[in-house]
């Protein structure tokens, strides 16, 4: 069997379960390198994760490109290996690990989001385009992406590893203690794009028509946390919306989705929609939005539903209607779950790295 390699900019907390899994399954085959900063300065890799190999990442043009340097680079040009880089046409270093590899016939895996965010049709998706040719395979997030770029690079094995955050084992719906899931959750960075403080102000319209013990919960850190305790503390609301901070073990995670009826995604859609569903919670979801690719789980009146973008009463009014239907989200919660199971579990996101050793 080849070794596999990956080597990522950094190495955060959501992702120590998923490469801890393929540690697990591949043991001595598998090596992890990681950078301890990504190009937001906010992203760090988890000090948690004992088995990765350090790499200096270094920054230029005001953290607009990166160039790699360390041990990894010694396994560049070996025979028996896989490597798995980014799709990310700003890692410099990566461009030079797949000419080499190219040249020598070595198997060069790229990973990642398949287009920019601006889109397939974006100036910027030609550069992206010359790593996909340069790679032996492509990995995306989305069967979605996967079909699409199917259409344009037809001959290139592509597959789909979607972005999961726990294993199959750790998706349990609670359907119990119906009067304690009055909750609405938030669960994501706390950046503009995010949109928290429109989440607040929604729910300081809304919380008087809620249950009484119904509060909103926010878990995430960034740079608006600071403005958004001063709101809250300026709005006297610290009673009905609580700030935790980031949270990352399970078990903290697990209470808090239990006693939620739903989550709500006020802007872009990320990683916590997944998340949400592997708990069998449903997602009040931001309409028009440019979301990432998980937005592709959503599906309306099944797992979700949507309101219109910055509008605070379509908020409120779609809000009323998970309380009005609670038991018919509640019934679902079991349903959300098993097709989060099927889907979105770390076993499943797995499958296209393993499957492409030799």
């Amino acid at each position: 069997m080849s070794k596999l390699i990956i080597i990522q900019t950094v190495i955060p907390d959501y992702r120590v379960k998923f490469f801890t899994y393929l540690k697990i399954k591949l043991e001595d085959n598998f090596i992890l390198f990681g950078g301890e900063r990504f190009f937001k300065e906010t992203i760090t890799t988890d000090k948690t994760i004992s088995f990765h190999r350090a790499v200096k990442n270094i920054f230029f043009f005001n953290r607009n490109f990166l160039f790699q340097t360390g041990p990894f680079w010694k396994y560049v040009l070996k025979p028996n290996t896989t490597f798995v880089i980014s799709l990310n046409p700003r890692n410099i270093s990566n461009w030079l690990i797949l000419i080499l590899r190219k040249i020598l016939n070595r198997k060069t895996i790229v990973w990642g989001h398949a287009w920019p965010r601006s889109g397939p049709n974006s100036k910027s998706d030609l550069l992206r385009h010359f790593m996909r040719l340069l790679a032996n395979e492509i990995i995306v997030y989305t069967k979605t992406q996967e079909e699409e770029l199917s259409l344009k690079m037809p001959s290139k094995p592509i597959y789909t590893a979607s972005n999961a955050l726990i294993f199959k084992k750790e998706m349990v719906a609670s359907t119990q203690d119906l009067n304690d899931k009055n909750n609405i959750l938030y669960v994501g960075r706390l950046t503009k794009g995010k949109k928290p403080f429109f989440l607040i102000k929604a729910f300081l319209t809304l919380h008087s028509s809620l249950p009484k013990n119904s509060q909103l919960i926010i878990i995430g850190d960034g740079e608006e946390k600071k403005a958004l305790e001063n709101y809250i503390i300026k709005n006297n609301i610290a009673h009905k919306v609580k700030l935790l901070g980031h949270i990352s073990n399970y078990s903290e995670l697990k209470t808090q989705y239990d006693n939620a009826l739903f989550s709500v995604s006020p802007g872009y859609v990320g990683l916590s929609v997944t998340q949400s569903f592997g708990f069998g919670v449903p997602m009040l979801v931001s309409e028009n939005e440019n979301h990432s690719p998980e937005i592709e789980a959503v599906h309306p009146n099944e797992n979700a539903l949507y309101f219109k973008t910055d509008d605070i009463e379509d908020f409120k009014n779609k809000s009323l209607l998970f309380f009005e239907n609670k038991d018919f989200w509640i019934n679902k919660r079991s349903v959300i779950c098993n097709f989060c199971q099927n889907k979105y579990s770390i076993e499943a996101m797995a499958e296209p790295f393993l499957m492409n050793l030799d």
